[in-house]
């Protein structure tokens, strides 16, 4: 693959240090400064000839990081968080113009097995009234959104089946890579589900294989839709 990189940051570094090892080429590299500030059809430009492109940079810069992709006819991996409120936008973006996005709050696949994990679970205790669920997120003190979109996408999987406003705990310190809790507190105990990543290795991996993945498709697509695929290849 030919992959240009939207946001070189240690995320951004990290997928064109595993890309290169496993022989696949890196084009552009744009910095999350000239995707937030340069014109969009300048964008456009450095992109075409590209076969992917991976954006890990700022939330406030993913509308135009998506129309400038979809006019240069190349492929996005969206791996920025904080962009719900333009989610509209972007799929209208998207759809109109003939793109191809996959996007995901977390690109770890032990974190969307989490996540499947944590769905069958809050639909087994939204049977029991005396549990009261919770989640719980850590990350490194740079990172800028709390709480975390993997933390708001486990909320929202619970609350699919407990119709309660469940909160969020969250904690910003040193270079934790991401913890997630997702908890059931009764009188009598608790239960709980934890996911830890112990390097952002994984995120990029995860995101290098949905690069594949979405070569030749056109639509909008989550991550999970990469991850079911993966499980259910041999049914």
């Amino acid at each position: 693959m030919k992959i240009a990189l939207i946001g070189h940051g240690a995320m951004g570094r990290l997928v064109e240090s595993q890309a290169r090892a496993t022989g696949d080429q890196i084009g552009a590299i744009l910095t999350s400064r000239d995707s937030a500030s340069s014109v969009i059809d300048d964008i456009a430009a450095s992109l075409k000839g590209h076969d992917v492109a991976i954006d890990f940079s700022a939330g406030n810069a993913v509308v135009r990081s998506v129309e400038a992709c979809v006019r240069a006819g190349v492929p996005l991996v969206e791996g920025t968080t904080g962009w719900k409120p333009d989610e509209a936008e972007v799929r209208r973006i998207v759809t109109e113009l003939g793109g191809a996005l996959v996007y995901g709050a977390n690109f770890s696949i032990g974190v969307n097995v989490f996540y499947k994990l944590t769905a069958e679970a809050a639909k087994l205790m939204a049977q029991l009234d005396q549990y009261e669920a919770f989640v719980e997120e850590q990350h490194h003190s740079r990172k800028r959104d709390v709480p975390s979109g993997t933390a708001l996408n486990l909320k929202e999987l619970i609350t699919e089946h407990i119709k309660v406003d469940i909160p969020i705990a969250s904690t910003r310190a040193g270079d934790i890579p991401g913890t997630h809790r997702v908890g059931f507190d009764s009188a009598a105990d608790q239960i709980t589900l934890t996911h830890t990543a112990r390097s952002r290795a994984g995120f990029a991996g995860g995101a290098l294989m949905a690069a594949r993945w979405i070569i030749g498709r056109k639509g909008v697509y989550e991550f999970s839709d990469v991850i079911d695929e993966m499980l259910n290849k041999d049914e």
